[in-house]
């Protein structure tokens, strides 16, 4: 039962988490002259082509043309792309809720994880899936951007975790 709760919880707070590193994500359009409102940016209301989805929704695109045999129609890209971001945010979640019960005794080490497990395994699947460039082509500045976003992704999913089993 504890494992089912975990997970359960885990789903929570993958959500709680994406939630926040979206914040994140959106405080920093806004700030570099972004002008859609929350909502809008955050259902990716401007996606209307393949050509426009982000690495989620690209590696969305990819899985859809296997599964159907035949490329996935433009008017999927929206729904993909937002469909695999929070899947990809709750997984993790899961993921973490599961381990939680194997790895008690040091519950700070697993938050302490969390974040940079979720930023380092985009920089590995999604080069491999050719949606991403490897990690070393990228400046440091933009590697520190995306690894605080997922810092603050695992910080409040962990907090979160931590106040729905405590």
């Amino acid at each position: 039962m504890t494992l089912i709760r975990n997970a359960v919880a885990g789903v929570v707070a993958g959500a709680v988490g994406t939630a926040a590193m979206d914040l994140v994500w959106y405080r920093r359009y806004r700030r570099d002259g972004g002008q859609e409102a929350l909502w809008q940016w955050e259902s990716a209301r401007d996606v209307t082509t393949w050509e426009q989805a982000s690495a989620p929704g690209q590696l969305g695109r990819k899985a859809l043309d296997a599964v159907m045999g035949k490329p996935a129609p433009d008017r999927w890209a929206r729904t993909t792309t937002q469909l695999v971001h929070w899947a990809t945010g709750v997984g993790w979640g899961v993921q973490y809720g599961v381990l939680a019960g194997r790895t008690a005794r040091h519950p700070w080490l697993r938050a302490l994880a969390l974040g940079p497990a979720a930023w380092s395994a985009s920089y590995v699947v999604l080069p491999l899936a050719k949606v991403y460039r490897p990690v070393w082509t990228y400046d440091a500045p933009t590697l520190e951007k995306d690894l605080s976003a997922h810092l603050v992704y695992g910080a409040v999913a962990s907090a979160t975790f931590a106040l729905l089993t405590t």
